[in-house]
């Protein structure tokens, strides 16, 4: 007698849980290679992933290169080496800090360590996307405050009033970048400190700090000396933008020990690479490499902020390595134009920002080409042209 055939499940998918499935996932910018692609065009610039155009410096590369003949080799699971650098660089204990493969990932440790059915956490309407997608999946509810109105004096910037407002009891996470990302926007140094002493406790203060070296060059300084007085408080860091390190993935997470603790015990073993990590070692030993691209860059976000006022087109205050550019009409159909013309720029209608793209500040003739691009397709840059 032959055994019973175990029925095949109709929806595999239904497994997954609820908060999984209901779900939108996060949608990156469009790589080169796909347009390429898809449009048969050769001549392509990316201006939509806040890349920085400028790379790591030569002794990053090397320290890369180096490494390759390591690969087949599982990384240091515990990072010894690049939190002792991190632990130099920030003058902070080892015991604070957790690595991550990119920022993102420490998102996800923080949701999944600190949130479950039962919790919620807050974040501000057109904060980073990535917020939201991972408070929904552990379950947690998650709270949008609204942001400050286009007309307010920093429009589309996190209202932290509006935020103190809308933590509950069951509040364990509280995310705020600074500045933020798509908008640009950020948080003035005293009012963000007034909103993290008035946190109650049970919450963690997430303050993401991706773009540091940009906003502190726009007079943005980092709330990482609060650490010590605020055991809530939880700052995040990125070697993707202004060291030049998008394609290796890692970050770090300075906080209490007890916080750092318990996001060690989620962390995946191995989670950062030989190569990331060795690459994110040399990076640090040449912040003058660092801090000349972020000057290079602010600049030309200065001079490309100069040419969208001459076209009369709308942004958003930036101090980031990016500008949030108000289109006017439909930023989808500016986009698939500009896609057509060889840039690649990012629509951020997911965010509620139908007329907004988001676009990065490159190299000065990658600018240049966009910015000559963006004024041929815009009504307000046409109308300005011939005025």
């Amino acid at each position: 007698m032959s055994a019973p055939t175990k029925p095949a499940a109709a929806h595999p998918g239904q497994l997954a849980t609820a908060a999984v499935r209901a779900l939108s996932p996060y949608v990156p910018g469009k790589p080169i290679s796909e347009l390429q692609r898809e449009y048969g065009i050769s001549d392509v610039i990316k201006l939509a992933s806040n890349e920085n155009p400028y790379g790591p410096s030569p002794a990053v590369v090397a320290a890369i290169q180096a490494a390759i003949a390591d690969v087949w080799l599982y990384p240091d699971g515990s990072a010894h080496e690049l939190k002792q650098a991190l632990a130099a660089h920030l003058a902070l204990p080892v015991e604070c800090l957790t690595v991550g493969n990119g920022s993102n990932e420490l998102l996800l440790m923080l949701a999944e360590t600190f949130l479950n059915v039962q919790h919620s956490a807050v974040c501000s309407q057109y904060g980073f996307a990535i917020y939201p997608l991972v408070i929904r999946a552990t379950g947690a509810a998650c709270l949008e405050a609204p942001a400050y109105a286009p007309g307010a004096a920093m429009p589309y910037g996190h209202d932290l009033d509006a935020m103190l407002r809308v933590i509950r009891a069951d509040t364990r996470l509280v995310f705020i970048a600074n500045p933020n990302n798509p908008t640009g926007t950020w948080v003035e140094h005293a009012a963000l400190k007034r909103f993290i002493e008035a946190v109650p406790a049970h919450a963690l203060v997430v303050l993401d700090e991706a773009y540091l070296e940009f906003a502190e060059l726009s007079g943005v300084p980092s709330g990482l000396p609060w650490l010590t007085d605020h055991p809530n408080l939880v700052v995040l860091r990125t070697f993707s933008k202004g060291y030049g390190l998008a394609g290796l993935r890692i970050g770090y997470a300075v906080s209490h020990p007890e916080v750092a603790d318990a996001m060690n015990r989620y962390r995946p073993a191995f989670n950062v690479g030989n190569l990331a990590q060795a690459a994110a070692i040399a990076a640090l030993r040449d912040p003058a490499h660092v801090r000349d691209a972020a000057r290079r860059i602010v600049g030309e976000r200065v001079r490309v902020e100069a040419a969208l006022r001459a076209m009369g087109l709308q942004f958003a205050p930036s101090a980031g390595n990016f500008l949030m550019v108000d289109c006017g009409r439909s930023a989808a159909q500016v986009y698939e134009q500009m896609l057509r013309g060889g840039v690649i720029v990012r629509p951020i209608g997911g965010y509620g920002l139908p007329h907004h793209l988001r676009i990065s500040i490159g190299l000065p003739e990658q600018n240049d080409r966009m910015l000559k691009l963006l004024g041929s397709l815009l009504p307000a840059a046409q109308a300005a042209g011939s005025a």
